[in-house]
């Protein structure tokens, strides 16, 4: 009777969903194409970080003689997989051209995508070669390479952003989309794909950096943890308006700073001070600074009372 009763209660738990199914469309996706798999990408950004980092992340011992063969592999592996997501991002995309084009005409310009992101690989892999550079020779903490690529979530988070920002900009922007947030919600790390970041960037600690997607960075630059480069206002019609600052070369950011709008320049060799609010632009050279007073109390004039900050 338990088990009669619990098959009723299911029969009548489907039709209330498929009913809600009805009436809540804009949170179904039942009558379009395949959406791009998120285990899906999830592996593709694994199997390119070994692509791009070979012997770091995969369970794998790489050596003269079988390098050409597993690189050779993955390559196949990656190219075919990716094409697929590819498709499904770009039938996404056409969603309202009532299946548009051909099958065929989607996988040829999938292809061609995926052609063009894979000859990118090697000029990929030296610019993050740069990125390495940045924080072995930035942070007095770190003693070798291999220490920032297996350890150093800013450099993770780099990566797989310049992975993304070349979707982004060839128009497989779900796919970019998801790309980051998988990496945001494994390192706390989030840049948008559509943010432009030069060689050599440095994110140090990273915890809680937020870069938004019309940022434009440029080369040399550091920043620490918990700094925002945001927009100064959030309103849906601003969303084709560049809405966030631009960072020079040479400047570093310390943490907590939160720099906002797409009109706010920091010039060249600036540096930024922890905790500072920024939306004007700030000359090169300059240090910004925020200086609250801080009284401290010695032991002898406390009495019952903390030390405490004004």
């Amino acid at each position: 009777m338990k088990d009669d009763h619990s098959i009723a209660d299911m029969q009548e738990l489907t039709e209330s969903l498929l009913r809600s199914y009805e009436t809540e469309g804009g949170i179904n996706h039942l009558r379009g194409h395949t959406l791009p798999s998120r285990d899906a990408i999830i592996d593709i950004v694994r199997d390119i970080e070994a692509l791009l980092f070979p012997g770091f992340f995969r369970d794998e011992l790489l050596s003269a003689s079988n390098l050409r063969y597993l690189t050779g592999s993955r390559l196949v592996q990656v190219y075919e997989n990716l094409v697929v997501e590819v498709q499904r991002n770009l039938r996404f995309d056409r969603r309202e051209e009532a299946n548009g084009r051909a099958d065929s005409v989607v996988r040829e310009e999938a292809c061609a995508i995926v052609d063009h992101f894979f000859r990118s690989l090697p000029s990929l892999r030296d610019i993050l070669s740069t990125d390495v550079d940045a924080l072995l020779e930035g942070d007095p903490a770190a003693r070798s390479q291999e220490e920032i690529i297996l350890s150093y979530p800013g450099l993770r988070a780099i990566a797989v952003h310049r992975v993304a920002h070349f979707l982004w900009t060839h128009g497989v922007r779900l796919i970019a989309r998801m790309m980051s947030e998988y990496i945001h919600s494994r390192t706390g790390i989030d840049i948008h794909p559509g943010a432009q970041i030069g060689r050599y960037f440095h994110i140090d600690h990273g915890t809680g950096v937020v870069i938004g997607e019309t940022t434009v960075i440029g080369e040399h630059v550091k920043i620490y943890q918990g700094v925002s480069l945001g927009a100064l206002s959030v309103r849906k019609e601003l969303a084709e308006k560049k809405r966030h600052p631009t960072i020079e070369d040479r400047v570093t950011i310390y943490a907590g700073a939160t720099i906002l709008g797409g009109d706010t320049v920091i010039g060249h060799d600036a540096v930024i001070g922890g905790n500072v609010w920024l939306v004007k632009s700030v000359q090169p050279h300059a240090l910004v600074t925020s200086e609250p007073r801080i009284k401290v109390i010695p032991p002898e004039e406390q009495g019952n009372m903390w030390s405490y900050v004004i």
